[in-house]
Formats: structure tokens, sequence, C-alpha cells
């Protein structure tokens, strides 16, 4: 399916969509540029996108198929594709694997979760179907016992592991922990969530010869996004040509980002997708150009994603970065913020994953930590002497003890513990 124009685009959706008709209502007949247009307000736009009684979608679901989002709290959102729009945007989310490191012959396992309506496997499913090279599929989905996966690894000289990177990090730790590395894995794709930097120890040492590389970005809502860029940084993507444009946008004024390095909110617009329109629509995730002239951006994280504790803000990114400066020794293989009331004030404590024996000594590194946590943010330890929260604690677990959204299998960053009343 061609693109088509972005004035086309708007015609359609304003005079099919209640929704768009409603959101456009002030919006010039005639436009030039993306930016006359508002940014989609999320809340509105999934209270629209109802059954009965859709106002968001601009024809009947009579050939289509329907995802819905991974998410387990508040309204479910499903997202519609036409059967063609589905075949471009795997098509195009296919040749984009092969510029990840997807070869010819290559065996690939995929790890992805399936049912109740998330998108994930089959999307990664259909895209090796759909990709420009010849590749052998083995549908083995997130289920799949860890011991399973790795007894496949060695039995059918599997190449290509794609799966959520807490998946592929299980498997990971399911080798080692028989002393075994898999040789023939030439290269690991992650999707749906960041492939943080606590977790490439155990990766490397069960795939000493992989390469790792993400499977491409996209959502089950806002679809087809960025392509892989390759390169050694795995965060940098770009907007597929001739199928979206992507904008960086100031999370305060709403203004375009166009600065190199400077952080902004993830905005999407679909060039052919219109049984559901995706004109403007947040992702929900920040990045920050890398190369403004190509359109090459790094994925920094999820927007607004963090803990606060009375009135101070720990940014998920920004502790992860300071704990793993804080932790030379590589201990450390996976993070969440823990969210607690006691004794009538908050506190937070720092669950952190760990592969192999318990770390020696937990109590010391983790003091190690916690001093490292209150360099970073004054305003931390500043009200914990004012009696306004707890002092930071540390909770060591094994890795695969972290919790995970039971639909998707991905890492929760932030888990809230404290009471609803």
């Amino acid at each position: 399916m061609p693109a088509k124009p972005l004035q086309e685009l708007v015609d359609f959706a304003r005079g099919h969509s209640p929704f768009y008709a409603e959101a456009y209502r002030d919006v010039p007949r005639m436009i030039s540029h993306l930016t006359e247009l508002p940014l989609i307000d999320q809340t509105a736009f999934w209270a629209a996108n109802t059954w009965p009684d859709n106002r968001l979608l601009t024809g009947p679901l009579t050939d289509a198929g329907v995802y819905k989002t991974g998410g387990t709290t508040g309204v479910p959102k499903f997202s519609p594709w036409s059967r063609t729009e589905h075949a471009d945007s795997v098509t195009a989310f296919g040749a984009g694997m092969v510029r990840a490191g997807l070869k010819p012959g290559h065996r690939v396992a995929n790890l992805f979760c399936a049912g109740e309506l998330y998108g994930g496997f089959l999307y990664i499913e259909n895209a090796l179907h759909h990709a420009p090279v010849e590749n052998v599929r083995l549908p083995v989905g997130c289920a799949a016992p860890d011991d399973y996966v790795v007894d496949l690894i060695t039995g059918f000289g599997v190449h290509v592991l794609a799966g959520e990177p807490m998946k592929l990090s299980a498997v990971a730790e399911c080798l080692v922990r028989r002393g075994r590395s898999a040789d023939s894995v030439e290269l690991l794709l992650f999707g749906g969530d960041l492939l943080f930097a606590d977790l490439r120890p155990i990766l490397s040492q069960a795939f000493p010869k992989a390469a790792v590389s993400s499977v491409g970005y996209a959502s089950n809502d806002a679809g087809l996004v960025g392509a892989p860029v390759p390169g050694d940084d795995v965060r940098v993507h770009e907007a597929f040509p001739d199928r979206t444009v992507v904008e960086l946008v100031d999370e305060v004024t709403g203004e375009p980002v166009t600065a190199a390095g400077v952080p902004g909110r993830v905005v999407v617009t679909n060039l052919f997708r219109t049984l559901m329109p995706i004109l403007r629509y947040p992702t929900g995730d920040r990045a920050e150009w890398v190369d403004p002239e190509r359109g090459t951006f790094r994925l920094v994280g999820r927007s607004n994603e963090g803990a606060r504790v009375g009135t101070v803000a720990l940014p998920t990114e920004e502790i992860r970065a300071v704990l793993l400066a804080a932790d030379p020794d590589r201990v450390i293989s996976g993070l969440q913020l823990v969210q607690r009331r006691w004794d009538g004030r908050d506190g937070l404590v720092l669950r952190l994953g760990y592969t192999g024996p318990p770390p020696a000594a937990p109590g010391g590194l983790g003091e190690r930590l916690v001093a490292a946590v209150y360099a970073a943010v004054p305003l931390y330890p500043a009200e914990v002497a004012s009696g306004a929260i707890h002092h930071l604690a540390v909770e060591w677990v094994p890795r695969a003890e972290l919790a995970t959204n039971p639909r998707t299998g991905k890492l929760r960053q932030v888990v809230d513990e404290r009471p609803r009343d």
C-alpha cells in the first residue's frame, strides 16, 4: 500500500472518524505541515475507541485483525488493522530485521508472547514470513520453559533468538547454570522493551558469538514506528521510509525538538493506516536526535516513568545509570523501583536482580549503592533527615524473581506496593 499524502490522510480521517472530526474542528481545511495538527490526546483517543459505539474508527470491522496493548490496568486499548495495512506493516518490519542482521537461511526462534490479543508473537512471525530473505521460523513463544529453548538451540542449531529482553536473559541464565554456551546463536533480536546494560554480561556469557540488535520499534497501539539502525548503539532507530514520520516534541511546551541530544516525547504519524488513523500520536517513549538531518533518534526511556517518594522524583533511567556506575563488578542484572509505605511514611526499595550465587557481602555493596543514589539525588537524604520519608533500602533477588507483566513478560520498572486505601 503506497504512502498517502498528508492532506489526503487528514481529509479521510476528518470525514470518516467522529473523533478526528471533533479533534480537527479548528484545523484549517488545507494544511501544509504536520505541526498544524494538534497532538493526539491519548485519553480522549482511547475513550473514543470502544465497542460498541466506536467514534474513532473510519469504517466498520469487516476484514481486520485486532491487537490489544499489553497493559494490565485501565481500559483495554484495542488496535485494529485492515488486511492490507497489516501486510504493509509487517513487510516493512521484516525488511528492518534484515538491516538488524537477519541473514538468508537463519533459523529463528520466536520467543515473543502471544494470546489475549497481544500482538508481539504474531507480528514478529508475520514479519519473518514477509522478510526479503529466506529464513526458517521456529514459533516457540514466551511460555516455553527455558530448558526447552536451550535444548532447541542445541538440537536445531538455532541462529537467532527473538524475544523480550527478560526472556532472552532467562534463557541465557539457564545456559549458564548448565555450564554451557550457545555458539550457534549469531544474533539476538530484542523488542517490546529497552535492553538495559545490566543484562549484557549474562547475554555475552551465554551467547559469546551473538550480535545484539533491536528487532525494530513498533507497538500494539501506535503500530509501526522505527527501523533499527546498524551500529553499536542498539537504541538508535529511524522512521521507516515512506511509511512513518517520527517527531520529537518538548515534554512541557509541545514544540518540536530539532537539536541533537535533547530529549523529547516520541510522536509518530503513520502514512498508510486509515482504519484507525495514527496522526501525531505520542508513543509514550522519550528519545533524542542522533542525527536530526538523517532522522536517526535514540530511545532513552518511557515518558515520565519513575518513582516518586514524597517530593523526590526518581527517573528509572537516571537511577539505573547511577547504580551501574557504582557496580564495577557487574553484580546487578536487573532493577526495579519498589514503592512501599509503612509506619505512616513512604519509602523506596531498590530491588536488584542477580544471576548465579548470591552476591558476596550484599550489605556492603548495598550501602555503596545507596550512597551513590544519595550523592546523585541529594534531596532524598534531605527528606529522610526531615522525617518525611524512609531511608532507601536494597533487596537482592534472583533475576528470575523480578516482577514482570504476566501477559507480555516485560520487566516492570516501577512496582507500587503501597496500600490503595
